[in-house]
Order: structure tokens, then sequence, then C-alpha cells
């Protein structure tokens, strides 16, 4: 998971290797680093300045797969079965400190299923 450790240019480049260089400015000038990759969906998108709806559903498929992710992370209904591990862990990731930096997906595999 390598892309976790990744600053902004590294985010841009990515975005200019899948495709897309005329989005590396949005991503740059948004901050957007490995661990926001995360969060990146078509809800947000336009807010980083993407708006086109085929490059939203590409971009966020390509971010999935770098991901890892096979589920969208929207309209989720508690009635639905558990989440893909795979994308909480990302989750506790995505975030700074510690504990998220010391946290290996075996340990929250083990945490996870007890």
């Amino acid at each position: 998971m390598e892309f976790l450790q990744w600053d902004s240019r590294d985010v841009a480049r990515w975005i200019e290797s899948v495709g897309f260089p005329q989005y590396k400015a949005c991503f740059t000038e948004n901050f957007i680093t490995g661990r926001k990759l995360i969060y990146v969906n078509c809800n947000n998108l336009p807010k980083l300045g993407i708006s086109d709806f085929k490059d939203m559903q590409v971009v966020c498929a390509r971010v999935r797969e770098l991901l890892g992710i096979t589920e969208t992370l929207w309209s989720r209904s508690i009635a639905d079965p558990r989440r893909d591990p795979v994308a909480l862990f990302l989750e506790k990731k995505s975030r700074t400190g510690e504990h998220a930096e010391a946290l290996t997906f075996q340990r929250f595999l083990y945490d996870f299923y007890q």
C-alpha cells in the first residue's frame, strides 16, 4: 500500500498515468495525498474541479482499483452485509497519528474479526 505514502505530486503523476493529465492541477492545488485518495468519490470530485461525469466515473473506478476496493462508498444501508475489510482498513490508515501509522493490515484484521 505504497500509495499511502504519496504526496500530492505523486498523486498528480498517478492521475496523469491513468489518462487524465488535465486534472493534475486539481489534485495538487487541493493537496490530495495518497491518504486523501481514500475519500475521493463522485460526490467530491466537482469540489476539486472535475465536473465531466464520464471522467468522474473513470477517476473513481481507478481510485477504487488502486485502493483494491470493489465496493462503492456511498448509500449503504445498515441492512447491507459487512463492508470490505480493505476499505475499512484504508479508512483507518487515512488518518494521521501514531496509532494510524503503526496499524498493520494483519493487526487490523485480527481486531476486525475479534
